[in-house]
């Protein structure tokens, strides 16, 4: 069954990224395994022209397991063709050190059919501010 079906856009973006941290943050499974419910074997995501291939995602999970205390992901708008998804939302994340950190993202991805990432290019920036009034 296709995930991306069964909810709507916003709705799936949101459950996808807040589960996957809720698991990382929270659970005691092997990080290795959660790339493997979460990300197919071949999933490539480039963040600020930075590629993040299964190995260096796999990475970053660790120090978002250390530092990440809360999260909570607030999806502005998303639109779903297929397994693709085009989404502007923005991460709220309350750190061990340094309080909360808001990241405005905006992401182009392509998930597999059975809901897991294939591919993501995003491109975010920090939100240091009230957003403007078509950010809300």
């Amino acid at each position: 069954m296709n995930p991306l079906r069964t909810k709507p856009p916003g709705q799936f973006v949101s459950e996808f990224f807040t589960t996957l941290t809720e698991a990382v943050v929270h659970g005691s499974e092997d990080p290795s395994e959660l790339m493997s419910r979460y990300f197919t074997p071949d999933v490539v995501q480039v963040a600020d022209g930075v590629v993040l291939d299964r190995d260096r995602l796999l990475a970053h999970l660790r120090p978002v397991r250390r530092n990440v205390r809360t999260f909570r992901c607030e999806v502005h708008e998303a639109l779903a063709d297929g397994g693709r998804i085009a989404a502007r939302f923005t991460i709220h994340a309350g750190m061990r050190k340094g309080g909360q950190v808001s990241t405005r993202v905006h992401m182009f991805a392509e998930f597999a059919p059975d809901g897991r990432l294939r591919r993501a290019e995003q491109l975010t920036r920090p939100v240091t501010a009230e957003p403007e009034e078509d950010e809300r």
